[in-house]
């Protein structure tokens, strides 16, 4: 079996009721576990679409930008409280998100991220570690609750969360600057 089936098995498996149910019950679980799972289902399905399209993917996201540019749109409307609220309240939303993060987000970045090169994929991390920076200082210094479906301390535990991910993003960072993993191969 390719990784292709996988994915699709983790995609069926994610949008299972009680699974989502489960995922979606508890704040970091939802940000830090459901949505990247999703994304990861569609990077497994990737190669099936790209042997599929292979055209179009070769026309539309050629060097890698605009399905990059594609990914961190979606990433980041997903990271908004008021998107995870309303995919937890609206059935469409809830659709959407189920559609968006591995087709238009886990697709786009298996297809994008070989073409990049190193500064453009170091740009990608270093805007993503500043926006968990940010996230994480708002959802752990906020005075008000900025989720209606989650409790306050759920708020904060997610925004210790994301500033935990920006840390081993400093540090994967540091360790790609200060140490040539050319050396090692």
């Amino acid at each position: 079996m390719n990784q292709s089936f996988y994915g699709l098995l983790l995609f069926i498996f994610l949008v299972i009721p009680p699974v989502a149910d489960f995922m979606e019950s508890v704040m970091a679980i939802h940000m830090h576990m459901q949505m990247p799972m999703l994304v990861i289902a569609g990077m497994l399905m990737a190669s099936f679409f790209k042997k599929r399209f292979p055209h179009f993917f070769e026309k539309w996201n050629s060097n890698g930008v605009p399905g990059i540019t594609l990914f961190v749109i979606i990433m980041v409307y997903w990271m908004l409280p008021r998107s995870m609220d309303e995919a937890l309240t609206t059935q469409t939303v809830e659709v959407f998100k189920f559609i968006s993060l591995p087709f238009l987000a886990g697709i786009p970045l298996r297809d994008s991220w070989r073409k990049l090169s190193s500064a453009g994929k170091n740009v990608v991390i270093i805007s993503f570690t500043l926006m968990f920076i940010g996230l994480g200082w708002l959802y752990v210094w906020s005075p008000v609750q900025l989720c209606n479906n989650y409790l306050v301390i759920e708020q904060v535990t997610l925004g210790w969360a994301f500033l935990l991910t920006a840390i081993a993003m400093v540090v994967y960072l540091a360790y790609n600057f200060f140490i040539d993993p050319s050396a090692y191969e």
